[in-house]
């Protein structure tokens, strides 16, 4: 616009009618907030001064608006008239008239949060700082203009406090002085003033201030209000800087703990501002507090209960049901005093108590001997805001120990659930009386309470569930519940149904059914959504099995039906409640449906409808399926043939969810209603189905190979539907086998593909076999197969084989070993798999019959290929599995004798030794044999130079302690003193491959000994040490409750592996440069793997503060091989101990800024650039994690760091990618 129009706005704004006025002011706002406009000097100097006049209007929204324009100005202006408006407000503000100190102090606000550049800031900082702090701490200054000085200058410190640190010391000393001005407001706004300073102070101005109020406190002044102020003052200086407060908890923590236990009886505040600052020292400095837990627990236990002006005298243990009309009108409601406020005291220590349980997992156990009781005990609190709290506080417990104990089977008295559960009785006393108050409040805090429990102790409620009835069914009866009380009350009731045996309710059945079916008709969305999946679990319930029971289920049904039936047909209401109606009418079909024979045909074309509306189709299938897989064989005639067309639709849909429960529900029903579907109707499906697969999606392709098998192995399927799966599925199929993803369930389901294929009429053996081996040719284009491609093959050719017989098999296997025998085949990959099937084979059955096939398979050994060696190894060994008494023997006497095949022969017996520790029929079968031959030749090989062969000796010996634990577990124990390091290294390592996940008999005879093997931990070799760090690993993976014991003397040996050596750094000359070789790499890496394995299974032992400080931060700074498992634990530490990250996270910004700064070198070969692109990614997911956390913006380095991140075009971009992975 142009400076004439300018003008006259300009000129409209100081004329005399105030609409005038107001109508120009909101046009320079209008004129200001768009992009292209820009104003001359002379103009700058007259918009600003005309906005600053503005804000002096006698009309207050002339005024306002007048603020409103300095935000977009303070962007289109110079600095130098930014300073000037600055300037003029201070004086303003300090000087000028008290009707206008508000609207100049809202100005300077806006001023400051709108500065963006640090030049700008900078000036802005220098020029303001002496006058605010001459408004703060001159005599002659009222409180008013000090306290909006004060906010100003927090705004500033908080903003730019870093760039202030040449007045650091000025400003420190200044507002100290106000934290005993007599004035309470000044005092108040002096603590956030120096709260917003201290983040960017140093060390040494952090300490002074700190003595400075320590010291004040120690003087224990005659002004009790002073005291309280200084108080205030530590709890606020330890949550802005953290873990740098931790030096001074020396000597605060005594202090404030001395203030609360000697204060006086009236001064409730003294005690509740201690408190807070104790929970912001448990929090915020988690390394530096551990001493003081005791004494803080001790503490708030003592204070959780603190009402000096009220007696309790009801007896506790009287709980009579009698009572409860009169307990209702008696409720703790009749003491009411305004004045008191040690409810504040009550509710500090509550929220401190929840510090020590969130931040010191390994305080569990003493914080259920010593806590948990006070804590249920205090679910009686009069003051409802506080019982909320201690609810709370409760639930965090219930929570933390879910959080340790997850993964966790065996409960012995030390762990915490064994400690919750000699509770519950209590717990469930205690809350039935809370469910009987007459607040909703209390109630909905009650049922959190409940859930909670039945969350991490499943099951634990089932002596209890009868004195809960009345408290569910007054919770959803009563008039006065509230929706939300309703929710919760069904909430608890669907999980502790789903947590504990059907016949603990059977008493109950009549009382729960009413009040949940009058649920389901709630007018509320939620309300009903919530109370149909409870009526899934009441159906559950009401029949758990098909067998005859002492419980009659028949009354129920029909309610149940109609309840439910009334939501499914009603088409106007909620996506929630719609779906579940759909699931749960699927469930009373599939149990109910022999009670519901006239009702289907009016049920079953609702559902149909359902499945062909595009919101509702999804939950129809699933509840399809259901139904079809109900042992009740319900009668679905009406709507088979439309259910079985609308499925087949559904195949082509580009919905991947709908596609793979459409193959589930088709699954279900070819087997249970094949007979009554046309063979026509199989045909569709299985051309359909060639289309789903691909080893783009291998959950899918399992499903489809698995429905064709269902439908090959129909009785009724006819030539057509065979010859439309040779056609259509068997080249999908032969294209899969070559995929190197293939494992898993879709390499089972593509074997039983195979095996049905070959024994249904259409496709003979002989086509099969040779377009499964013509599969493995090497192509033109993408030359070999690779490797598990070749074992994928194999597997087929052996399921192939077996399914077809001995007539078909025995000519297979001459044909396999005649490729082996002819010495004119030149072509390796022909070889390779000839020797991959006949070990497929092999091991499924006993190829004793085939004269010398074990000395055909030992002669590719002397192949010059590497991959044939590894074939017939593989060959021999389970060939060795179909016969032991046979063939083991030979390998055992070719490892004596053959000294140079010695590692290929280890790699058969090894193969042996895993196959038959898997089952007990193949230990069985083993222990047979002589164990005793074979264990000496593998200890003989212990000491090997070569690495590859120490690894296969450990694994084999770690497999037979899974059998024979009793002679390996001492055998291995006398190695540990050996005095060759290799050996001592292969014995821990064996112990590693016998700690297994599910049970074994080796467990009992281990847990003793275990100390004794991870202690190498502090071997002098290298080798022994990483190899009892990998031991330890799997033991906290497979089985933590072996190790948890030892942790305490483990954990500082395995924090120290963590640590650069400089002894294991060498330097090899490589003539025209040197090289550095780091043999430390390895062992550090392992170290931090470990701990992130720790940190999931026993989390309750490891205390997270004194790792992340020194350990973690220079793990995030150390090699990329090291710094991709820090920056998991880092994500991981701020996903589960937030309290102890958040406590260092300044100290943690450096190393993660440098490694998402680094860049490869100009000369960098491709690898390197994807390996940094790979680890900066890897940097930005922890950072994510970190950003999530609560309280994270505290830290003004972290918030630089995420602004350059967010100022940088493709670290912003690779930020947002992560960030919703």
């Amino acid at each position: 616009m142009a400076n004439s129009a300018i003008n006259g706005i300009l000129e409209k704004m100081t004329g005399k009618d105030k609409d005038y006025r107001y109508m120009a002011t909101s046009d320079l706002l209008n004129e200001l907030n768009k992009e292209g406009f820009k104003a001359d000097a002379d103009m700058e100097v007259k918009v600003s001064n005309t906005v600053l006049l503005q804000l002096e209007d006698a009309a207050g929204d002339v005024s306002g608006l007048a603020v409103k324009c300095l935000a977009p100005l303070v962007k289109k202006v110079s600095e130098d008239r930014v300073l000037e408006m600055t300037d003029k407000l201070c004086d303003r503000l300090v000087h000028g008239k008290d009707q206008h100190r508000d609207i100049a102090s809202i100005a300077m606000k806006t001023i400051v949060s709108e500065v963006s550049t640090t030049a700008v800031a900078q000036r802005i900082v220098d020029s303001l700082t002496p006058q605010l702090i001459k408004g703060i701490t001159s005599t002659g200054m009222s409180t008013e203009v000090k306290c909006e000085c004060l906010d100003i200058l927090c705004d500033v410190l908080h903003r730019f406090g870093h760039l202030m640190t040449t007045d650091h010391e000025l400003l420190l000393s200044a507002l100290l002085s106000q934290l005993s001005s007599n004035q309470a407001s000044v005092r108040k706004k002096s603590i956030s003033c120096i709260a917003s300073l201290a983040s960017s102070l140093s060390d040494d101005l952090l300490a002074k201030a700190t003595v400075e109020v320590v010291q004040l406190l120690k003087n224990k002044g005659p002004k009790p209000e002073l005291t309280r102020t200084n108080i205030q003052m530590i709890g606020a200086l330890s949550r802005a800087v953290g873990y740098r407060f931790g030096p001074h908890l020396g000597d605060t923590v005594p202090l404030l703990i001395n203030y609360c236990t000697s204060a006086s009886e009236i001064d409730e505040e003294l005690r509740e501002y201690s408190l807070q600052a104790l929970e912001s020292f448990l929090l915020r400095c988690p390394r530096d507090i551990c001493s003081y837990c005791d004494d803080i627990l001790h503490l708030t236990l003592e204070f959780l209960s603190y009402d000096p002006n009220f007696t309790d005298n009801m007896e506790e243990d009287t709980d009579d049901e009698t009572h409860e009309e009169e307990e209702d009108d008696e409720s703790a409601d009749e003491y009411s005093d305004d004045e008191d406020v040690s409810w504040k005291v009550r509710r500090a220590a509550a929220k401190c108590l929840a510090a020590i349980i969130v931040s010191r997992p390994e305080m569990l156990s003493k914080l259920y001997r010593e806590a948990c009781p006070k804590l249920i005990e205090r679910f009686k609190e009069r003051e409802e805001n506080v019982k909320m709290d201690v609810f709370n506080t409760f639930i965090e417990l219930l929570r933390q120990t879910g959080n340790v104990t997850k993964g966790q089977a065996d409960i012995n008295e030390l762990s915490p659930l064994w400690l919750l559960k000699q509770e519950v009785p209590k717990i469930v006393k205690s809350i039935n009386r809370q469910l009987r108050e007459k607040s909703i409040k209390t109630k909905v805090g009650a049922f959190s309470v409940l859930k909670e429990l039945v969350v991490v102790l499943p099951d634990c409620l089932a002596d209890q569930i009868g004195s809960l009835i009345s408290g569910i069914e007054k919770a959803l009866n009563d008039k006065s519940s509230t929706s939300n009380l309703k929710i919760e009350a069904l909430i608890f009731t669907r999980l502790v149904m789903a947590s504990h045996s059907p016949s603990v309710f059977h008493p109950y059945i009549k009382a729960l059914s009413s009040p949940v079916l009058s649920a389901v008709s709630e007018r509320y969305y939620k309300v009903t959504a919530e109370a149909l999946r409870v009526c899934g679990e009441l159906v559950r319930v009401v029949r758990p099995s098909f067998q005859a029971c002492n419980f009659d289920f028949k009354p129920y049904v029909h309610p149940i039906y109609n309840a439910i039936l009334a939501r499914l047909a009603n088409q106007d209401q909620d996506q929630e409640v719609k779906e579940c109606a759909i699931s749960c009418m699927g469930l009373v079909i599939s149990t109910f449906g022999d009670n519901l024979q006239k009702e289907l045909p009016a049920c079953l074309p609702v559902l149909v409808d359902r499945m062909g509306n595009e919101i509702t189709r999804l939950t129809a299938v699933k509840a399809f399926a259901v139904i079809a897989s109900s042992r009740l064989k319900i009668d679905l005639s009406c709507v088979l043939e439309h259910v079985f067309s609308e499925l087949t639709a559904f195949l082509r849909k580009a919905n991947r969810a709908l596609r793979q429960a459409t193959l589930g529900t088709l699954n279900s029903l070819v087997v249970a209603y094949g007979d009554r579907i046309g063979s026509s109707a199989y045909e569709v499906i299985i051309v359909e189905l060639s289309a789903l697969i691909s080893d783009s999606d291998l959950h899918m392709t399992a499903l489809a190979l698995e429905l064709c098998c269902t439908l090959m192995a129909d009785k009724k399927s006819n030539q057509n539907v065979g010859l439309t799966v040779r056609y259509k599925v068997l080249p999908q199929a032969l294209i899969l086998v070559r995929s190197s993803l293939l494992q898993g369930q879709a390499l089972q389901a593509l074997q039983n593909f195979f095996a049905c294929l070959v024994s249904s009429a259409n496709t003979t053996f002989d086509v099969l076999l040779d377009s499964l081996l013509s599969s493995a040719k090497p192509s033109g284009q993408s030359g070999g197969l690779a490797k598990q491609a070749l074992y994928s093959v194999a597997q087929c050719v052996a399921v192939l084989c077996l399914a077809a017989g001995d007539q078909k098999c025995a000519p297979t296997v001459e044909m396999l070993t005649g490729i082996l025998r002819d010495d004119s085949i030149i072509n390796s990959a022909k070889q390779h798999l000839a020797l991959l099937c006949l070990g497929e084979i092999g091991r499924r059955k006993d190829l004793s019959l085939h004269a010398h096939i074990e000395n055909i398979v030992i002669e590719s050994f002397q192949s010059p290929f590497e991959e044939i060696k590894s074939a017939a190894s593989y060959a021999l060994g389970n060939i060795a599995v179909g016969n032991l008494s046979k063939y083991l023997p030979f390998i055992l006497d070719q490892i004596d004798n053959q000294q140079k095949k010695q590692y290929l022969l280890l790699h058969s017996l090894k193969e042996v030794i895993a196959r038959h520790s898997l089952d007990k029929a193949g230990q069985a079968e083993f222990q047979d044999t002589n164990i005793e031959k074979i264990l000496n030749l593998l200890f003989n090989h212990c000491e090997s130079d070569e690495e590859g062969v120490r690894n296969v000796v450990a694994e084999c010996l770690g497999k037979i302690a899974l059998i024979e634990p009793k002679k390996l577990v001492p055998a291995l124990k006398v190695r540990i003193s050996s005095p060759t390091a290799f050996t001592r290294a292969t014995v821990v390592i064996a112990v590693k491959y016998s700690i297994v996940e599910r049970p074994e008999k080796i467990d009992d005879i281990i847990y003793p000994e275990i100390s004794s093997f991870l202690m190498l931990i502090r071997d002098k070799d290298r080798h022994v040490r990483r190899a009892a760090v990998l031991a330890l690993s799997t033991a906290a993976h497979n089985k933590p409750n072996l190790i948890k014991g030892l942790l305490p003397e483990l954990l500082p040996l395995l924090y120290d592996q963590t640590v650069v050596k400089q002894e294991l750094i060498r330097t090899v000359d490589l003539g025209p440069f040197k090289h550095i070789v780091d043999d430390g790499l390895e062992l550090r890496k392992a170290a931090f793997e470990c701990v992130d394995t720790l940190l999931d299974s026993c989390l309750d032992q490891v205390n997270p503060s004194s790792f992340i400080v020194p350990y973690l931060k220079s793990g995030l700074d150390d090699h990329y091989d090291v710094k991709m498992p820090c920056h998991l634990i880092l994500s991981k530490l701020a996903d589960k101990c937030p309290a102890a990250v958040l406590a260092v996270l300044d100290s943690l910004i450096d190393p993660l800024e440098k490694t998402i700064n680094h860049r490869p070198k100009q000369d960098a070969v491709k690898q390197e650039v994807d390996r940094n692109e790979d680890m900066i990614r890897s940097a930005l997911r922890a950072i994510a994690s970190l950003n999530r956390l609560s309280g994270g913006d505290c830290s003004l380095k972290f918030k630089m760091l995420m602004n350059n991140i967010m100022k940088s075009a493709p670290l912003a971009e690779k930020y947002n990618s992560v960030r919703y992975e």
